[in-house]
């Protein structure tokens, strides 16, 4: 009997096309560094076909492959646009450290 296996990279592909555990995802990759944050919104991206998030985020699919690359360096209005066609947000909320200003 031959049992079927798919790849980590298929099963991470397919994981992905949830927008729960997409946003998970990217949520944990930005808690590790910038470089996994780009990697990780460019596995989202190619989840979701990087060509329809491209033509949906009025970026030129090179252009996404570019900011997103070890060397990329994304505007924020790149990544806003490309959050906005995955249907996601940016959101900011204190750190959990001690708050950096003190009241008196």
């Amino acid at each position: 009997m031959t049992i079927k296996t798919i790849s980590y990279r298929q099963s991470l592909l397919t994981a992905l096309l949830d927008p729960v555990e997409a946003s998970a995802y990217l949520n944990a990759a930005i808690e590790d560094s910038p470089e996994a944050f780009l990697k990780a919104l460019k596995n989202v991206a190619q989840a979701r076909q990087m060509s329809k998030v491209a033509k949906d985020a009025g970026i030129q699919r090179e252009t996404l492959y570019r900011a997103f690359s070890e060397q990329g360096n994304p505007t924020f209005e790149t990544l806003s646009s490309v959050l906005r066609a995955l249907g996601m947000k940016l959101s900011i909320a204190p750190s959990d450290c001690e708050t950096a200003f003190t009241t008196r």
